[in-house]
């Protein structure tokens, strides 16, 4: 009997009773691993009921009693690390490093939300006035809702609950539908920890459900990561029902390669940065922008990706996994042939990879283009698949043109020896997360991941202090206390001694 995916409901596991499944497969040889259930509207309000009434209690659960409770988390996390790879990489279909990567990133934001009683002190001004004292606190705001994508099932829900349920809200998790397993486990570890009933509930679904906790009134806010398309509805219709909302959404990340740059170095990083993880990250760098001298380096570059191959997630020698789904597949074969169509130089295709024992698969190997111009669909579109692109500007000062002109600003590097170079990208650069001599610079916790432009809407980014300032109100409380000598010596009898 195939598993059903359960739904989690103020503290249990639920079997749903929607009629609405989806299959949930191995991307990489399409085995059925489980059905995932498209919850009712009535689950979906049992679970949103269930959150706002244990709201009530745990507001004024003591922060510290919160942050033990992240502590405890933390290390049920990293005791599983592995197993949860495991799981993860079948989840997915990723190379079992990469699984282990996508866990600990998650784990090393529960380290951060066992800090956040220091992230949530006020402020406090003493005479503001004469004998007045000014002070702010952070309460929570309630119910918060996490609306999570396929290609980081374990570090992007931890993102999320962890932080908000620290700070004293409780939480609704809608994971992928796609790859809904890991983040069973993890609610699963979150409950053994000793998460009191009702503080994080689940539920599982697509549009409908989406829509069900935009629209909902006794949801306060959500937080969501994934495609640009559904980003831009998610905060259309979560602001016009009065929440407060944050989405990260779609890239197209630069690389700037300057003719000083260490090219070994340099060439690495681009293979990795590209075809890692199926290039299905949202900070994956799928455009190299090379400067100068630096455009004799893309024969080089296509010898160096040829090596980077697909491959299951027990496989040592894969480079990375295969792509999510046969949809997702299709478009990214169908973009690398719109690519030659409009006139790219393909060095390297790879549409017509194939994996030995595993024919089924969703396997598009490393493909490299040259000659890519601002007009051509490859360059435009977010590709999501293990695609680079290659363009030749003459100057730095074009690079950083190229590079603003584009809508989105998520995240970008430069590559060279040059501190007065790093610096003016730096400073010029309209993105939001930039990397010098680093890839991918996906910032650690104790900061936050700030995309830019069309990669974000909302005021408030994901994780450090600003996603304790987006699970908080800010409360501001202005006092006068007249002080009044004792004039009776009779003792108050009212007063409890004890």
């Amino acid at each position: 009997m195939t598993q059903q995916v359960p739904l989690f409901i103020n503290g249990e596991f639920v079997h749903s009773k929607s009629t609405e499944k989806m299959p949930v497969t191995n991307p990489a040889n399409q085995q059925l691993l489980a059905e995932v259930p498209f919850a009712t509207h009535e689950e979906v309000e049992a679970a949103v009921a269930c959150a706002k009434e244990t709201f009530k209690t745990w507001k004024d659960t003591p922060v510290m009693e919160r942050c033990r409770l992240m502590m405890r988390y933390t290390h049920l996390l990293k005791e599983h690390h592995d197993e949860l790879g495991e799981l993860l990489a079948q989840d997915t279909g990723k190379t079992f490093e990469d699984a282990k990567g996508d866990v600990w990133r998650g784990i090393e934001v529960v380290e951060q939300a066992a800090n956040t009683g220091s992230n949530m002190m006020g402020e406090t001004v003493e005479n503001v006035a004469s004998g007045i004292d000014t002070y702010s606190y952070l309460q929570p705001i309630g119910v918060v809702a996490g609306i999570t994508p396929f290609n980081f099932p374990a570090m992007i829900p931890l993102w999320m609950y962890p932080l908000a349920i620290a700070c004293g809200n409780t939480f609704i998790l809608k994971p992928s539908e796609q790859d809904p397993l890991t983040p069973v486990r993890l609610v699963e570890l979150f409950v053994e920890a000793g998460a009191p009933k009702g503080v994080l509930n689940m539920v599982h679904g697509g549009a409908e459900q989406v829509d069900q906790i935009l629209n909902h009134r006794d949801i306060a806010a959500v937080s969501f990561v994934g495609s640009s398309r559904v980003g831009e509805h998610i905060y259309r219709t979560g602001t016009a029902a009065g929440k407060r909302v944050q989405c990260m959404m779609g890239a197209k990340n630069h690389m700037v390669v300057m003719p000083d740059a260490d090219k070994n170095a340099t060439l690495n990083a681009l293979v990795g940065a590209s075809a890692g993880a199926a290039g299905q990250r949202c900070m994956a760098i799928s455009v190299a922008v090379l400067v100068g001298e630096a455009k004799d380096w893309v024969e080089e570059l296509a010898e160096r990706m040829a090596t980077a191959r697909p491959g299951a997630w027990d496989d040592a020698g894969a480079a990375y996994g295969p792509i999510i789904s046969k949809t997702a597949h299709q478009r990214v074969i169908s973009l690398i042939n719109k690519g030659k169509e409009e006139g790219a130089t393909c060095l390297l295709d790879g549409s017509d990879v194939v994996v030995e024992g595993l024919p089924d698969g969703n396997w598009v190997g490393s493909t490299l283009f040259a000659d890519v111009t601002p007009e051509m669909s490859i360059y435009r579109e977010e590709i999501f698949g293990p695609v680079l692109c290659c363009m030749a500007v003459d100057t730095l000062d074009e690079a950083i043109e190229l590079v603003n002109r584009l809508e989105v600003g998520n995240g970008t590097s430069i590559f060279t020896q040059s501190g007065g170079a790093a610096r003016k990208y730096q400073h010029e650069i309209l993105v939001g997360q930039v990397g010098i001599n680093i890839p991918i610079p996906v910032p650690l916790p104790m900061f936050s991941f700030t995309g830019w432009r069309g990669s974000f809407r909302g005021d408030l980014h994901a994780y450090g202090k600003q996603a304790v300032r987006f699970y908080t109100e800010t409360k501001t409380i202005t006092a006068k206390w007249t002080h009044v000598e004792e004039t009776s010596k009779q003792p108050n009898m009212s007063i409890n001694l004890r």
